[in-house]
């Protein structure tokens, strides 16, 4: 009985364990959370970046974010010339001093459940969470971004 027992713990781990490792990608598992909680202020309606760096306040006004619909739009913010602002809004603030959470990470979620559950699969989809602004990061720490499309 319990080496049946032993066995089965050791499969069960396993399991979780190649769960666990298993990448997330945009198409698989973020486009379906941004189109949920982010096209309302995000989503096709909005302005790329560029041109919304050129009015923030008018389109704030508008409740209207840079664009976030398709990959090339998100990943600006990621791993690209605006790379670390969606992990520093995103955040929850555990791991900073004064642990106060990114501006959007209330819209992760309606429950502090689903928001975790949401934040932890962006942080495995970018692979290595930096808060940092572009200015300041590494090469080396840019590289660790992966974001993967597919």
């Amino acid at each position: 009985m319990v080496k049946v027992l032993v066995a089965a713990l050791a499969v069960m781990a396993i399991a979780v364990a190649g769960f666990a490792g298993e990448t997330a990608t945009y198409e698989k598992d973020i486009k379906k959370i941004v189109a949920v909680r982010c096209y309302d202020c995000h989503g096709p309606q909005a302005p790329a970046m560029d041109e919304w760096k050129r009015d923030k306040e008018g389109y704030t006004k508008k409740d209207l974010g840079p664009r976030m619909d398709t990959y090339e739009h998100m990943v600006v913010m990621v791993k690209g010339s605006e790379a670390g602002a969606m992990m520093r809004r995103l955040d929850d603030g555990k791991n900073t001093n004064p642990g106060k959470p990114g501006n959007m990470h209330a819209y992760l979620g309606s429950t502090e459940a689903e928001r975790s559950a949401n934040l932890e699969t962006f942080k495995k989809w970018v692979g290595s969470w930096n808060l940092k602004r572009k200015k300041d990061m590494s090469a080396e720490e840019l590289d660790a971004i992966k974001a993967p499309e597919k």
